[in-house]
């Protein structure tokens, strides 16, 4: 008997696309279904082996219940606010309804300016992308703007309420999702679907890069390698121990100042976002300046080290590098940099020197650091105590807090920029991110060793003890910022997000010497790492003999210069660092180099 059945097609056809294109498909499935089922597997493994997670490990719930329960106490106000939204609404409607019968209208809702979300032409020219991006700006800012006139909350809650509530509100963005972004829209008809299957590849990778924990790429992590196109800049490792390696850089001029300088980074971070590459390498400029550059290179610490402590990281980290620093120049006195939290290390420092009557610091430059925590911005809204003891739980299980926490903490700051345009790139549109260094740096994270860390966050953060007299005690001897007289220039940033200017200008009214106190455009990174050739951002300063008790005063007196500030710092130091010896050369002292720079505690990754 024949059969008269049509033949038979591709097995798994796909509606649409040719029989290659439905193979491409076929193949692409297959390795995301054998992905996602070992993923799945890995995940319901360490679920029974670490037991269930906290269903809310920020402790949010009761947050927001309190805060709830304020907005609720006034209903007639609650009610007016949700009046002024829809009647906003209303008149959304009636301009969306006069612009589709073909009269020009203006927008009632604009993006601010510096938001890239709604750049792509659609967004303003195509009515329905318009009304959608309307819509939620309206919304948005009628969320965060009742947020805010809650009565009756203090002022910390008040804080922790607006920051989540506009991480929800990044967060539901149409821009955010595929059926709402006219750009995914776009490539989804063009590529037959290509860039969600791709999107869905990007994802299950990095899932993979994370162990199960969504780790999102920022940029081409395989375009980058330290010591080959990042952290570039000559020179020798001349000293270690178990919580630093200590870097000379060799010198690009052939005399130098007598007074080496010393570079104490954040250990949250890694050193070389002074030294990405050479057009902006802070190190490579100091050196070509005169300086003998010393950079401290912090180890990233596994459970072996959880018990490191504050002190540790002073006495084995700048006291440590004094002691190497002598030995491979003969100088005794030496100058300094401390950025961010190595700065706070540097302020902490000094006061235990002054009470020692240890004077061998010259003087002391601080990039975006914070003495005085009473208002440390937004990372503020991480540290209460249930916050903190969550933390401090976590890290008693591996011993320390792993890096990509810190980094999600951070990203969050700048949650557009740094979290959702990378989910449209990479997950809706497809994309592979762009090979970028200062992102990848970004994303080179470090350990926090338990004991240290913990001792941090509650001490600085939460109890303001540095900048109380004898609030710290370390290695029995009471700290005291008021006991350092040595000559301070200290730098902030405009729009810091992490360290804030008003934040950092409190330590001018601590320290008992000269300060000097310049503000930067831009923020924590670009407002320090800015080469006077880039003609970038600008700088004030106010050459009042004594700094008034607020920023505020302060710029009310300052003159904008433009560009780089880099020169200025150039100046105060090298009238600070003595007269000029011949050139140093690594290795060449009391203390011989054992390893190129940039060593190999750097190079040490989480997740590649």
């Amino acid at each position: 008997m024949s059969d008269t059945s049509a033949p038979a097609g591709p097995a798994t056809a796909f509606p649409g696309l040719s029989e290659a294109e439905s193979e491409k498909m076929r193949v692409a499935f297959t390795d995301i279904a054998e992905r996602s089922q070992k993923l799945l597997k890995d995940f319901a493994d360490r679920y029974a082996a670490d037991g269930p997670q906290p269903a809310d490990p920020l402790h949010l719930t009761q947050t927001f219940m309190d805060f709830t329960a304020k907005m609720l106490a006034d209903p007639n106000k609650l009610v007016q606010a949700q009046i002024e939204l829809w009647q906003q609404y209303v008149r959304l409607w009636q301009v969306t309804t006069q612009r589709m019968m073909g009269q020009k209208v203006e927008p009632l809702a604009e993006p601010a300016k510096g938001d890239k979300r709604f750049n792509d032409p659609a967004w303003k020219d195509e009515v329905i992308f318009d009304y959608l991006k309307q819509s939620y700006l309206l919304t948005a800012r009628w969320l965060q703007g009742t947020v805010k006139e809650v009565d009756g909350i203090d002022d910390k809650t008040a804080q922790k309420v607006d920051f989540y509530t506009r991480q929800f509100v990044d967060a539901m963005s149409p821009s955010n999702f595929a059926l709402t972004n006219p750009q995914v829209v776009k490539a989804t008809v063009e590529s037959k679907g290509e860039n969600l299957v791709k999107g869905l590849q990007n994802l299950l990778t990095d899932l993979e890069r994370g162990k199960g924990r969504l780790v999102i790429r920022q940029t081409d992590m395989k375009a980058f390698k330290v010591g080959e196109n990042v952290a570039t800049s000559p020179g020798k490792v001349v000293y270690q121990n178990e919580v630093m390696q200590l870097i000379q850089y060799a010198p690009r001029t052939d005399e130098v100042y007598a007074t080496p300088l010393l570079i104490v980074p954040p250990w949250i971070n890694k050193f070389y976002i002074l030294d990405l590459k050479p057009e902006n390498s802070f190190i490579k400029w100091a050196t070509e300046h005169g300086y003998t550059v010393f950079v401290i290179s912090w180890v990233n610490p596994d459970e072996t080290l959880s018990k490191l402590v504050f002190e540790d990281y002073m006495k084995k980290g700048p006291l440590a590098a004094l002691d190497a620093i002598e030995k491979a120049t003969g100088e005794k006195k030496v100058s300094a940099i401390g950025y961010c939290i190595g700065g706070t290390l540097m302020a902490t420092t000094l006061a235990y020197m002054a009470a020692r009557g240890d004077n061998r610091i010259a003087a002391c430059t601080f990039f975006t650091a914070q003495v005085d925590f009473t208002e440390p911005g937004e990372l503020g809204v991480f540290i209460d105590e249930d916050q903190l003891a969550s933390i401090e739980e976590v890290m008693s299980k591996k011993g320390y807090l792993d890096g990509t926490e810190m980094a999600t903490t951070f990203n969050m700051l700048r949650a557009n920029d740094l979290i959702w345009s990378f989910v449209v790139n990479n997950y809706l549109m497809g994309k592979d991110p762009f090979p970028f260094d200062l992102l990848f740096w970004n994303a080179d994270a470090t350990r926090m060793p338990a004991a240290m860390h913990s001792y941090y966050l509650r001490n600085m953060y939460q109890r303001n003890l540095l900048a109380k007299p004898g609030g710290l005690v370390i290695d029995n001897v009471p700290i005291d910022l008021r006991k350092i007289t040595v000559p301070i220039y200290l730098q902030a940033g405009k729009d810091d997000h992490i360290a804030p200017a008003k934040s950092v200008y409190k330590a001018t009214q601590l320290y008992s010497g000269p300060v000097r106190f310049m503000l930067a455009g831009s923020g924590h990174i670009a407002g320090v790492v800015n080469p006077p050739h880039a003609k970038k951002y600008q700088h004030w300063l106010n050459e009042t003999a004594k700094n008034p008790p607020t920023l505020e005063e302060w710029r009310a007196g300052a003159t904008e210069f433009p560009g780089s500030w880099w020169n200025d710092w150039d100046k105060w130091l090298s009238a600070k660092s003595g007269p000029k010896v011949p050139a140093r050369i690594p290795g060449h002292g009391d203390l011989p180099a054992f390893e190129e720079a940039p060593g190999s505690y750097v190079k040490v990754r989480l997740i590649d």
